[in-house]
């Protein structure tokens, strides 16, 4: 088993995670993982243990009580998921795997994995010879627990970007996973991701790369947006190829703002970075094609500000997807991760974590996303804050479960009924058959909706039938 030399531990962080741990000025020591515990022992970027190698401001897309058409997506698209990172169910024991597919399977939902890192090793490590073992065990997971499998196609092997050929180095991980494969590469990395689809011919959605990791070293800079779209055709291209049938996404760029900017896309919670657009709206112009499009992003300014506050901020969710069904002809909007803690090293309770979170989905919902993909951040022991299953058992948790509750009541065709609150205080969601209602406030609080009265204790999520 490969130790852990630090490096591991940023590679599987997701974008809101990393820069909280950043804040809080942690090392590359890899003492936590994905924020979940002092004890994770899962490696998440790298390989499992088992493995031997000034405009006018916007304003918000639907105000509550107000409603949005339905993006376009297919009857019953469940539009929330998870992506499995480092650690997931496959990588403890058999048991512990078929007790997890067990409560997944009973709503089943969206499942991502990445080809390389995050919880898989190497998959080319010479050109021509595959190694599948890890991405077969990721996608026998999905397969037991009924998911709608996807495959990001990121990350790119070391001898496409520089390094030697053969199984990757530990040093690699930690220094080189997330380097985008040299130009001379692009074609070998396209021929890598049509292998992938013509192995896993049940998996139809496919994302190109995440976040343009080694396109866009400096945020306060413009990306290579040139150099990731040529990546991106290319890929498209081959995987079209060779699955005509294949459904393919990008650019998988974060929506970072600020408090302050000159970008047209704003709103309470601050301002897109104007870079973000411009590598947008150069892709979209020269892509090939795409049959969705694929973003990700925080509430938390880049300078870790939750403007005007941390439910307020949640309104960028809603923002972001309706300015892009507009910008691209209403296609899906798919979020690859959604961050929405703080970023500054503050740490809330749980009850509080999982209200915020639930109506970031809410905004999400409200603003016609497609997709969403949530980040889970999952290890093997210890306390694990935003897992969705219990490292110890398997078994649901708080977290798990509001994500198969949207999954199973806010499918992306459901129609939302305009229903607010009498309290301004409680966030409501509703279709025809189902409520949700979350108290914001850190008090109990009653308040009438749907003509029924309701008591909410502080930060509570409540269904309740219509």
């Amino acid at each position: 088993m490969a130790s852990d030399n630090g490096g591991s531990f940023w590679r599987g962080l997701g974008r809101g995670v990393r820069r909280a741990a950043v804040a809080a000025g942690v090392t590359a020591v890899a003492v936590v993982v994905a924020g979940c515990g002092p004890q994770g022992t899962g490696e998440v970027g790298a390989p499992p243990p088992q493995q031997t190698s000034a405009a006018p401001r916007t304003q918000s897309a639907a105000p509550e009580g107000d409603t949005v058409k339905p993006p376009p997506v297919p009857d019953g698209w469940p539009r929330w998921g998870l992506t499995h990172t480092g650690v997931s169910a496959n990588n403890v024991t058999r048991r512990f795997e078929q007790v997890v597919a067990g409560w997944l399977g009973r709503t089943p939902m969206l499942q991502n994995q990445h080809i390389m890192g995050f919880g898989a090793v190497n998959p080319e490590p010479y050109p021509g010879e595959f190694y599948w073992e890890d991405l077969d065990s990721r996608l026998n997971l999905m397969k037991q627990s009924g998911a709608t499998p996807i495959i990001t196609l990121c990350c790119a092997p070391d001898w496409m970007k520089g390094g030697p050929k053969g199984p990757t180095e530990e040093s690699a991980w930690a220094e080189h996973l997330e380097d985008a494969p040299y130009p001379e590469h692009f074609d070998d990395f396209a021929e890598l991701a049509a292998a992938v689809a013509e192995r896993y011919s049940d998996v139809k959605y496919f994302l190109v790369w995440n976040e343009l990791k080694g396109f866009w070293r400096d945020h306060s800079k413009p990306a290579d947006y040139k150099g990731y779209t040529e990546l991106y055709n290319k890929v498209y291209d081959a995987v079209k190829k060779v699955r005509p049938d294949a459904q393919i996404g990008g650019p998988y760029i974060g929506f970072d703002s600020n408090r302050e900017g000159g970008s047209e896309l704003r709103g309470d919670w601050g301002v897109v970075n104007q870079n973000v657009i411009d590598a947008f709206d150069y892709w979209f112009e020269h892509k090939k094609g795409a049959d969705f499009i694929v973003v990700d992003g925080a509430s938390p300014t880049d300078a870790h500000e939750l403007l005007p506050d941390e439910f307020g901020a949640l309104s960028k969710f809603a923002d972001v997807t309706a300015w892009l069904r507009k910008k691209t002809g209403d296609m899906p909007i798919w979020w690859s991760e959604w961050y929405f803690v703080p970023e500054d090293g503050t740490q809330w309770e749980e009850p509080k974590r999982l209200a915020v979170q639930a109506v970031s989905m809410m905004e999400l919902a409200r603003g016609g996303a497609a997709t969403a993909l949530y980040w889970n951040p999952q290890t093997k022991e210890g306390a694990c804050a935003g897992c969705m299953w219990d490292p110890r058992t398997g078994g649901q948790t708080p977290t798990g479960e509001l994500i198969a509750n949207f999954t199973r009541w806010f499918p992306a065709d459901a129609p939302l009924d305009p229903v607010t609150s009498s309290d301004p205080a409680v966030r409501v969601l509703a279709q025809p058959e189902q409520l949700l209602l979350v108290n914001t406030s850190d008090g109990p609080v009653t308040t009438t909706v749907d003509g029924k009265e309701y008591r909410l204790e502080a930060y509570e999520i409540k269904w309740s039938g219509r």
